[in-house]
């Protein structure tokens, strides 16, 4: 699945959300993403963690394999 489809997703569940993607294996099924959005502030990190599930849940029954997060409110990042 290609960076920018990963991006879209996200940024439909979190509009404000800044996105970082890189593709680990080369084969973009395995992605770390750094997530920085304002949706976060006052959440957990499991809240955080489904909230971005949430928005790929598609996407990781097929095209995405592996997925690691690190997601952040902006007075984190």
């Amino acid at each position: 699945m290609k960076a920018a489809a990963i991006t879209e997703r996200i940024r439909a569940a979190l509009p404000d959300a800044r996105v970082e993607l890189t593709d680990l294996t080369g084969t973009e099924d395995h992605w770390k993403a750094t997530v920085v959005s304002a949706a976060f502030a006052g959440r957990s990190l499991l809240e955080r963690h489904r909230m971005v599930m949430a928005a790929l849940e598609d996407e990781m029954k097929g095209p995405i394999h592996a997925l690691t997060l690190d997601v952040k409110a902006p007075d984190e990042a």
